[in-house]
């Protein structure tokens, strides 16, 4: 059975009532994660042949974000729901199989949750199956009307009869169809309602009159199925998905020290024994081995990290960290920046792009772009190799055991050979051979009594104005 996925992702999104014009509401982001890049990540262990979103108001900014897992299909005018449907027919149309439908801002669907109705649909022979919630407050959702295990309509509360509107069974807007009937029953919708708009829920009764089955499936966890339509409900989101997450994690032997001020995306993976501590935030595709500690006040992002690492109080990106490394306080790696085993890295660094080797070490206050560091490498407190002359980025080499003097300046490309030095305050702008010293500065000159004088002719200029 091939098994097909529409998101709707067209909604305008008032409610989020932002002035920009290059974002949607579906882009909008919780652990730094767009709305419906979550809803792609639910449907990705479902064995899906085909992914379509329908992508409306703020197109280009959801075309981005799905184009790599979805094929993406416009709805220019907003006709309702059946209407975004009808806009995956040249793609779907005429295909056996299933159709799983959801929205693009509901970023708290589980796949355990979609595989689930997607097998409620299979085993009982449903054309139509229906996610639903049972709510002990109903108001405001469309009620579910059922006969003998058939559903025979989704009513909206205002159009709810006394008995119906003490139904608890409401419709959490997610389904399955069998592909070739939905799209050859989708024309028979009609607009023929206040706000004029083709409703996908219409189908229920169209399905009936033509003896489909139509069931529903209710959802265990009905946060699953919140959508989001303002910011406190964007933020509400977050919260249930940072809680969900940390929970996962900590049940499979992370130790988060305080989950409510611990922030990690829904695609980075820790290995046991590893320690977050307050204030970090980890995202994107992070992979975090065994037995770190991380944090406090550590952001991460698309970042591979080894085992039995200290990275405290830290901003790295697009980078990897191996085993046994301690960086920290106040790092920062960015652009594909490498550190090898058991490197040390202290406060106020930065690398970026660059090899940092094995067992070297940088304490304090240096700059290291676009750079290999040998092993065992001591890089002295306020180094910086200047790889940027204003329209090119050039590269420099330092080889293994090489000691760079504090406050040396390397103007790259330049090559400090193995085991060599550079005499602190140098400016280096040529290649230093191995085991050489290399000493660039102007020789001190001492002028007694000049200090009283320079100050004294200062001080004379300042009072003459």
């Amino acid at each position: 059975m091939k098994k097909y996925a529409i998101i709707l992702a067209a909604g305008k999104g008032t409610r989020m009532k932002s002035k920009r014009d290059d974002i949607s509401k579906v882009s909008f982001p919780i652990l730094e994660t767009p709305l419906v890049k979550c809803v792609l990540y639910s449907l990705e262990p479902l064995g899906l042949e085909e992914i379509v979103t329908v992508v409306g108001h703020g197109a280009k900014a959801s075309e981005a974000i799905v184009k790599d897992h979805s094929k993406v299909v416009y709805q220019l005018e907003q006709k309702g729901t059946g209407h975004a449907i009808m806009m995956a027919a040249p793609v779907l149309e005429g295909k056996e199989g299933i159709t799983l439908i959801t929205c693009g801002d509901t970023p708290l669907l589980t796949s355990k949750t979609l595989q689930n109705l997607i097998d409620y649909h299979l085993n009982n022979g449903m054309d139509m199956s229906i996610l639903t919630g049972i709510l002990e407050n109903p108001k405001g959702y469309g009620r579910i009307i059922e006969e003998d295990g058939q559903v025979k309509a989704i009513r909206e509360q205002k159009d709810c009869s006394i008995e119906e509107n003490a139904i608890k069974v409401i419709n959490a807007g997610v389904y399955v169809f069998d592909n070739k009937k939905l799209f050859d029953c989708l024309p028979l919708l009609s607009t023929e309602n206040a706000a004029h708009e083709y409703y996908l829920t219409d189908l229920v009764g169209i399905f009936n009159k033509k003896g489909y089955k139509v069931g529903q499936m209710p959802c265990e966890d009905f946060d699953e199925t919140l959508g989001v339509n303002d910011r406190v409900q964007l933020a509400r989101a977050g919260e249930i998905l940072r809680d969900r997450i940390n929970e996962g994690l900590m049940l499979s032997g992370v130790t988060i020290i305080d989950p409510k001020n611990t922030y990690i995306g829904p695609k980075v993976k820790i290995g046991a024994d590893t320690v977050i501590y307050p204030g970090t935030h980890i995202y994107g595709d992070t992979v975090i081995g065994e037995g770190n500690t991380i944090g406090p006040d550590t952001y991460l992002s698309n970042l591979k990290i080894g085992d039995r690492n200290k990275v405290i109080y830290s901003h790295i990106v697009d980078s990897e960290i191996r085993n046994d490394a301690h960086v920290g306080p106040y790092f920062r790696a960015r652009k594909g920046a490498l550190i090898m085993d058991h490197a040390h890295i202290g406060n106020f660094n930065e690398v970026k792009n660059s090899t940092f080797g094995e067992a070297s070490k940088c304490a304090h206050l240096s700059y290291i772009g676009d750079s290999n560091i040998g092993k065992d490498v001591n890089i002295g407190c306020g180094t910086i190799i200047a790889n940027y002359d204003g329209v090119n980025k050039f590269h420099s080499e330092i080889k293994d055991h090489a000691f760079i003097g504090s406050g040396t300046l390397i103007i790259s490309p330049v090559t400090v050979g193995e085991s060599a030095m550079t005499a602190g305050g140098s400016t280096i702008t040529n290649d230093v051979p191995g085991h050489a010293m290399a000493i660039a500065r102007e020789r001190q000159t001492n002028k007694e009594g000049f200090a009283d004088t320079f100050k004294q002719k200062a001080l004379d200029k300042k009072n003459k104005k």
